[in-house]
């Protein structure tokens, strides 16, 4: 390992981040940039990064917020956005997402951030660390804007594997809860079923069951199950916590980014049409500012995967500084908070209170798409 200025330790101890520079659409420019925008804000946060040790040096160096504060691990192997799983966790030793993933497994890093393939990326995690102890398939959790007081509703699974039972989604509910819990500060969080309507009687047989079991979790466990909700619910504010598959998830997902380009292109174009229009667009300069910064799905960039015996936030592919640097973000604080730790402790109680729900299964899964 090679390693930028020696430097001091200050008060409290330093979060370590393990950072996958490579496997981002924009390459290891926009990682190293928002490492040095997250640097810049949060004093504490040190940084071991993955990837080609000459070449990640020279971009650091000339980042001054990250001088002393970067450990470089050179990895030349990466993943590419066409590799498939299975072909990652046969021959991905050397990778720098495989080293990013191993370093949290070591306790080197608290948690473990990469732009790469979401596919790969879960493979390898649930290969180097493990699934926690009744856990039968990790999710990805994201916090999508809504019109909660907090802002957010947490939302999971987004793509970590495109099926789920009704076990699975159970599970996804208490690891909901607890995400909502330590992440937004919820005592209680509220916890909705997606579905295509709300009526009980409506949707697949998986939901039905998951309806009911989650339904007699709900005391045990301490939140609130307000039924099935609909796609609207998303952003609303009837739940705090929304349960679905990742294939239902991830187009939801994928939709709203759209959704929120869309909407932004648009008005960019209304208010350019005319000499008026660009007048009035500076007269409400400062509120179309607040407008954007609430819907830029960057902001809000990293599903955190868990079920894990450890951290691990997936920053989006595509992401610039300003989408890296939340993700770093979100990884910076879920550390803060012990997150997986509590997260493990919870899961471990709820384990035991029910096991005839957190039993693992015997049939063999698929490999996360």
């Amino acid at each position: 390992m090679t390693s930028s200025q020696d430097h001091k330790k200050v008060g409290v101890a330093p979060i370590v981040l393990s950072i996958d520079a490579m496997g981002g659409d924009l390459g290891p420019e926009a990682v190293v940039s928002g490492m040095s925008r997250s640097a810049m804000a949060n004093p504490d946060i040190r940084f071991l990064v993955h990837g080609p040790a000459q070449k990640l040096a020279k971009l650091i160096e000339r980042k001054k917020a990250l001088a002393g504060r970067c450990e470089i691990s050179d990895s030349a192997g990466v993943v590419s956005m066409q590799d498939k799983p299975s072909q990652v966790m046969r021959n991905g030793q050397g990778t720098s997402m495989w080293a990013a993933i191993e370093a949290v497994r070591n306790k080197e890093a608290t948690v473990a951030v990469s732009c790469g393939n979401t596919g790969a990326l879960m493979a390898l995690s649930m290969i180097r660390l493990r699934k926690l102890p009744g856990v039968n398939r990790p999710a990805i959790a994201i916090l999508w804007p809504s019109r909660n007081p907090q802002g957010f509703n947490v939302m999971l699974d987004v793509g970590a594997d495109v099926r789920a039972d009704a076990q699975d989604l159970v599970q996804y509910a208490l690891m909901g809860v607890s995400y909502a819990r330590n992440g937004l500060n919820l005592d209680r969080p509220r916890v909705g079923l997606l579905n295509v309507g709300t009526e009980e009687h409506k949707g697949r047989a998986e939901l039905k069951e998951a309806h009911e079991l989650i339904s007699r979790m709900s005391d045990r466990a301490q939140f609130d199950f307000v039924g099935f909700v609909e796609g609207g619910d998303i952003p609303g504010k009837a739940c705090d916590v929304i349960v679905t598959d990742g294939f239902t998830g991830n187009i939801a997902l994928k939709t709203g980014e759209g959704t929120a380009s869309l909407i932004g292109d648009r008005l960019k174009e209304a208010f350019a049409y005319s000499p008026l229009s660009r007048l009035a667009s500076l007269l409400a300069l400062t509120s179309l500012r607040r407008l954007k910064k609430k819907i830029d799905p960057r902001r809000v960039n990293g599903g955190v995967f868990l079920g894990l015996n450890g951290t691990v936030v997936k920053s989006h592919g595509a992401a610039d500084e300003t989408g890296v640097s939340a993700a770093i973000k979100l990884a910076f604080q879920l550390a803060q908070s012990g997150f997986s730790e509590r997260l493990a402790a919870r899961l471990a109680a709820l384990t035991d209170a029910a096991p005839d729900i957190a039993e693992p299964k015997t049939k063999n899964e698929e490999s996360p798409k």
